[in-house]
């Protein structure tokens, strides 16, 4: 009994002993609890913060954008038209534009889908989507996801009407982002990208005052080479810009080597990006999906279901609407400056069809006194042009291209550079360290001409202050010389033959030597078609 009572004693010592150690663990243990749960609270926190501070970011950027915009354009509408510009062709040719594309911007149904939210039911099953997408060996990895699935659906299935005049327009378009892709060696898939950013629209508007099929805000577009100025705005060309959209990609792709990234970095920018592969610690696109801003996350997704639903379109029923594209186009070389409008009233060809096949002359105007320009005319009135070429540039000359017209409409200079074309019109913000001696050099004309131009009494020039100088040594005028030709062989000799080039139009040739195309036609026993490697007999003047 004593020894077990003092067992007992010691066995009560030692609770009492360790008792307070035992407390100590569970309060540390629930303290450690306590910090992993604020961590993760904090965590959360500072990604909601950084993400607020993103819109901020890229709210500023938007303004700042909008503001060069309205500073470049402050008197203009976003057809670049003046009230007073809307003449009744004018407002004819608006209306075609509308008709054409009103439904590749809005669907019958007028659905508005929160896809982050939205579940599509769908008689194809899961299965059938899976094995379509992976049948499809896009060069560009296709996941498949309930976000994908959600698109695919919503391109194939739920506007059918969108889907159809975006195939129609497809048929034109295409073609053309096909050849500039190859031409770069990159994947053919990316020409769906341009579906995604404008429906194909080549006119089409941002709110952040992105323009053209291809949707360049300005100061990215000019960073690749894309002309803007009062007359010429290539954002709108499809040709133009989509080459810019090429090399855009291409750089992406050699920045983060994966195609989803670059086709995400195309919609928020590389910096957002690069953003989002550091706070995801990943290169995986999927990985990094989370964090990249939430109008991009829908973006590789999108791009995707748009590719499927174009592939499979003849499986859903849908077929191409006709929205009256030409399916054959000729290009000529323009030297001088010319207005659509004599285009159109001399050969007859609608001026609508050329705005819709030439958008990039905002004004219908082609400044080509100051350097040659392309005009795109629909194949069948090729002939017309060719016989009818010198009369057009004097036809009505007065009335559409009138100097003092064509100076007045020169846009006002922005605010945000220091040099910004119009035409054939420079304007220069003069800069610490310049003088006029400085500046005539530079644009290689004289100090007399700059003073003139200005009306400057002497050569005194202030910092800030705002100079014209004109490209060509002159105020442009309609009345003006063609520059000369700077074809190669320009000197040779009328008759003999001619071997066919790669590019050569029998126009281009019957320029060459001095003749008709018509003569050319007659002696060969020829149509207007031409191929490369073609020997031509050439008749003499």
């Amino acid at each position: 009994m004593k020894s077990t009572t003092i067992k007992r004693i010691l066995l009560i010592s030692l609770l009492v002993a360790f008792l307070p150690t035992l407390a100590d663990a569970q309060v540390i243990r629930n303290r450690k609890k306590e910090v992993e749960d604020l961590k993760a609270k904090v965590d959360s926190l500072t990604k909601v913060i950084e993400d607020l501070k993103e819109e901020i970011i890229l709210k500023d950027s938007l303004t700042n954008e909008m503001l060069d915009i309205y500073e470049e354009n402050e008197e203009k509408g976003k057809s670049w038209l003046n009230p007073e510009d809307y003449s009744p062709e004018v407002t004819d040719s608006l209306l075609n534009i509308w008709y054409l594309h009103r439904q590749v911007n809005e669907d019958n149904t007028n659905e508005q889908y929160d896809m982050d939210s939205v579940h599509f039911t769908s008689n194809v099953s899961d299965e059938v989507l899976r094995a379509r997408l992976e049948s499809m060996n896009s060069f560009i990895t296709l996941p498949y996801d309930e976000k994908v699935r959600n698109y695919m659906v919503l391109y194939s299935e739920k506007m059918p009407t969108k889907m159809s005049n975006i195939l129609g327009l497809c048929q034109y378009y295409m073609p053309i982002f096909e050849e500039t892709f190859n031409r770069y060696n990159l994947p053919d898939e990316l020409k769906y990208v341009a579906i995604i950013e404008s429906a194909l629209n080549p006119r089409a508007v941002s709110r952040a005052g992105a323009k053209g099929m291809w949707q360049f805000m300005t100061k990215t577009a000019k960073s690749y080479g894309l002309e803007i100025n009062s007359y010429v705005d290539e954002r709108l060309d499809p040709f133009k810009s989509s080459d810019a959209a090429a090399r855009y990609l291409e750089d992406s792709y050699g920045l983060f080597g994966d195609w989803n990234l670059a086709i995400s970095s195309y919609n928020c920018g590389p910096g957002n990006v690069n953003k989002a592969i550091r706070r995801s610690g990943s290169r995986d696109f999927w990985a990094v999906y989370d964090y990249l801003p939430r109008e991009t996350r829908g973006y590789v997704p999108a791009f995707v279901g748009a590719m499927y639903a174009i592939k499979y379109s003849k499986e859903y029923g849908l077929s191409p609407n006709n929205v009256q594209m030409p399916v054959q186009v000729d290009t000529f070389e323009i030297r001088k400056n010319l207005h659509l409008q004599q285009v159109s009233e001399l050969i007859g060809i609608p001026l609508n069809e050329l705005q819709d096949l030439n958008p990039q002359y905002i004004k219908d105007i082609i400044p080509g006194n100051s350097k040659p320009y392309i005009l795109r005319l629909p194949y069948n009135y090729s002939s017309a042009f060719i016989e009818n070429e010198d009369s057009i540039y004097t036809y009505k000359a007065a009335e559409f291209l009138n100097p003092q017209t064509l100076l007045n409409t020169s846009s006002t200079p922005s605010r945000s550079s220091s040099s910004s074309t119009s035409g054939d019109r420079i304007s220069y913000k003069v800069k610490s360290g310049d003088s006029l001696g400085k500046i005539a050099s530079r644009h290689k004309v004289t100090v007399a001409q700059l003073k003139s131009w200005n009306h400057l009494k002497s050569n005194t020039i202030r910092v800030g202050q705002r100079l014209y100088i004109y490209k060509a040594g002159a105020p442009s005028s309609s009345s003006a010389s063609p520059a000369p030709s700077t074809s190669s062989g320009s000197a040779q000799a009328s008759g003999g033959t001619y071997k066919v080039k790669k590019g050569d139009t029998l126009y281009k040739i019957a320029k060459q030597y001095g003749v008709s195309p018509s003569s050319i036609m007659k002696l060969n026993g020829i149509g207007e078609t031409i191929r490369e490697g073609q020997v031509l007999k050439i008749p003499q003047k």
